[in-house]
């Protein structure tokens, strides 16, 4: 009944909430509020996970009501499709050359081991998406390999491919438009065929899939890699190898290392298992809320957040909140002093040399950013690495340690460095 007034806060909420869920809902009354909160967690359950919205006019939260309900079934997934098997075994006999395309609720276990029993069967090729929600990976999981993130690279890592199974996954587009660079990343003679959509029946899909194909019941996995910490420079692999060798089992690692993050995929391969969480593709400031998350989801687990500077800007009051949720997260802070992934994007636009002007906007020098001092304002234990030595210890007691932390990484600047 306030909202007719047009109060100075007055906003077109559901226009906000709808731009990013895929149910939203106003509630009517005080007694339609219940039945609307048990709808919108049945929503949230169906298929590979979905956002729901509850608006809620703030009289119908303190209005009396009379009604309540039990928790709502949760939605089935769809029957495994027959069809689509018998089309994806019959691909894969016909001696082209294939890949498998993971995405969704195909890069978790046991969807994986299926993949793997088909990949053994067929000897296809298994990718996963180049930034996926969450990937299980590790030592004693089947590997993937990531489809590289520049169009370049991802269109002649691909060309090869004559059809590609789609599982849980979108044929592979370019995140921007280039001059000159293809949107489609594959060849445009290359099949596309859908075994099961990321809201599908993924598991029983695929297992389906390798039944089909006799496929043996084990698979090799990847072996535990002792990673050799090297000394010198801390650069982003440097890093990596160090994250490699003392990461527990099932941490969930959190990735918006953005270019420093690259590195890092490469070098964890062999690492103890874990779940990695990529960066929601062209976003900025998802890592540390994320890490939130995952840690307030799994407070059993260590959760690390690998994180470059630039976006750590956006939501540093994350960290305020780690503390405060007393949460188990240790934050790796890339200290590049710049967005290198935007030099690296402004050049590849291809729009002529920047200008001092322009290159002034993508530092993050001028004034230089305290990442200890930033985190100890929030009571936060910080401390800074310049070498691998430190890196490795102070790494290495945060893993042995409860409770939030943050290592400031300070990487070496170099000429036409992007890292």
């Amino acid at each position: 009944w306030h909202h007719k007034y047009d109060a100075p806060v007055t906003s077109d909420v559901p226009a906000h909430a709808r731009i990013h869920s895929h149910w939203l809902k106003v509630t009517e009354s005080a007694e339609d509020l219940a039945l609307a909160g048990a709808e919108a967690v049945q929503a949230s359950m169906e298929g590979a996970g979905k956002i729901s919205t509850l608006i809620v006019p703030a009289n119908h939260a303190w209005e009396p009501a009379t009604k309540s309900y039990d928790r709502l079934p949760s939605p089935e997934l769809p029957a495994v499709i027959d069809a689509h098997v018998d089309a994806a075994a019959k691909a894969l006999k016909n001696g082209r050359r294939t890949a498998l395309l993971l995405g969704g609720h195909a890069l978790r276990d046991p969807s994986l081991a299926s993949a793997g029993r088909i990949a053994a069967a067929t000897g296809a090729a298994l990718l996963c998406e180049t930034f996926s929600a969450r990937l299980e990976r590790g030592a004693g999981r089947v590997p993937l390999q990531r489809i590289p993130y520049f169009a370049e690279l991802a269109s002649e890592y691909l060309k090869e491919f004559e059809q590609m199974i789609l599982i849980g996954a979108q044929r592979p587009v370019a995140f921007f438009a280039y001059p000159g660079v293809a949107s489609l990343l594959v060849t445009e003679t290359c099949e596309m065929i859908e075994l099961a959509g990321v809201d599908d029946d993924i598991s029983a899909s695929l297992a389906a899939l390798a039944d089909a194909l006799d496929a043996p019941a084990n698979v090799a996995v990847q072996q535990r890699v002792a990673s050799v910490v090297p000394d010198g420079e801390l650069t982003p692999a440097a890093v990596g190898d160090v994250i490699s060798a003392l990461l527990p089992e099932q941490t969930i690692l959190v990735d918006e290392g953005i270019t420093c993050g690259l590195e890092l995929f490469t070098r964890t391969v062999g690492a103890a298992p874990h779940d990695w969480l990529s960066i929601t593709g062209g976003s900025i400031g998802h890592g540390l809320p994320v890490s939130l998350g995952a840690s307030i989801a799994c407070p059993q687990r260590k959760v690390v957040a690998f994180q470059a500077d630039g976006s750590a800007m956006y939501t540093v009051q994350t960290l305020w909140s780690m503390m405060r949720e007393e949460t188990d997260v240790t934050v790796v802070l890339m200290n590049n002093s710049s967005y290198a992934i935007l030099n690296i994007e402004l050049r590849r636009l291809k729009t002529g040399e920047p200008t001092p002007k322009t290159l002034s906007m993508l530092d993050l020098s001028n004034p230089d950013i305290d990442w200890v001092s930033i985190a100890r304002g929030m009571q936060m234990p910080a401390n800074r690495a310049a070498t691998v030595a430190e890196f490795h210890q102070q790494f290495g007691e945060a893993m042995q340690t409860q409770g939030p932390c943050l290592i400031e990484v300070k990487l070496a600047q170099r000429p036409g460095a992007t890292a």
